[in-house]
């Protein structure tokens, strides 16, 4: 088995459906330009309120992928 090393970046992603939406549309807007994924942690959770009701879902995640 060989040594990995990692890089860890943070992204935010958005929804206004749910936080689950928010981190998988980050994952995948990441994975456009970011190889080798592994894995994601949520860093911070929040969200915009607008008359009284959650308007936007807000996710920062921090994401680990493995370098060449």
């Amino acid at each position: 088995m060989s040594d990995h090393i990692y890089k860890i970046v943070e992204v935010a992603g958005s929804s206004t459906e749910s936080h689950d939406d928010a981190i998988r549309q980050a994952i995948a807007k990441a994975a456009e330009t970011i190889q080798h994924m592994n894995w994601y942690e949520v860093k911070e959770m929040r969200g915009h309120i607008s008359d009284g009701k959650i308007a936007h879902y807000q996710v920062v995640i921090r994401l680990g992928f493995r370098l060449d």
